[in-house]
């Protein structure tokens, strides 16, 4: 079976199973992800939690040891955007990675949660290849951002916030930051938007793909993104690439 989500072949993975938090409010949505996920021999489900409070409260404990936390959207007591902030903004380069768990009529908050730091996003009817997929793609270090699909909803998201990001300092500052690449660094960005791997960029400009990774590390330093989705994003809000382009 194909996946549709680009990996880096020598992304440095830690020994052992990836650590994977379900966070939903629904018992039964939790029980068919675990049961999906532990079905894996490289994957193990480790804590569980039905709203954002409790999340933290648990991924922040002593011992806590997540790589990657599945967030659903509409939760009671905090929901998952305000957990996915708080729990990126205080855990630092080491911390675990997110996936915003989201349904089409959510779309606007989605936006929102990449920017706060989620590695990514997937819709809750995806088949559950593409979630097994997402989780090892972003433990492996990069973003779920590839799939036509996927790129195509992130277009959406853009449009559905016009000139949120051209209106205050963050705009501003984004702006300036782009303003540092240099034109090879900007055509790696455009490819990344496009939803192209380091592998399909490198074909593209006629580079090798170990070229494309220094560009696209250059690229997240110099715009502070943490992952492709923050340059992606970046790259839409100050009108790099146009939605649909």
């Amino acid at each position: 079976m194909t996946t549709p989500y680009p990996t880096e072949p020598d992304a440095a993975r830690a020994p052992g199973p990836v650590r994977i938090a379900l966070v939903d409010d629904q018992g039964l949505v939790r029980a068919g992800f675990r049961m999906v996920i532990d079905s894996q021999p490289d994957l193990e489900v480790v804590m569980e939690a039905g709203d954002g409070q409790e999340a933290l409260r648990m991924l922040t404990a002593p011992g806590a040891d997540v790589d990657v936390v599945l967030m659903d959207v509409r939760m009671p007591r905090m929901d998952g955007l305000a957990a996915t902030a708080q729990l990126t903004a205080g855990a630092g380069a080491g911390g675990p990675r997110v996936i915003v768990l989201t349904t089409f009529d959510l779309d606007e908050y989605v936006l929102a949660a990449i920017r706060a730091g989620a590695s990514g996003f997937l819709l809750k009817d995806a088949q559950p290849e593409d979630m097994l997929a997402a989780i090892r793609t972003v433990h492996a270090g990069d973003a779920v951002i590839a799939p036509s699909s996927t790129r195509r909803l992130l277009e959406h998201l853009v449009t559905v916030l016009p000139d949120e990001a051209h209106d205050d300092g963050a705009g501003a500052t984004a702006r300036a930051a782009l303003a540092e690449l240099t034109d090879r660094e900007r055509e790696v960005l455009v490819l990344m938007a496009r939803g192209r791997s380091n592998t399909e960029i490198g074909q593209d400009l006629f580079v090798a793909e170990a070229t494309v990774k220094t560009h696209v590390g250059r690229i997240l330093a110099k715009l502070g993104a943490r992952d492709r989705v923050q340059a992606v994003v970046t790259a839409y809000e100050t009108g790099l690439v146009q939605p649909g382009g």
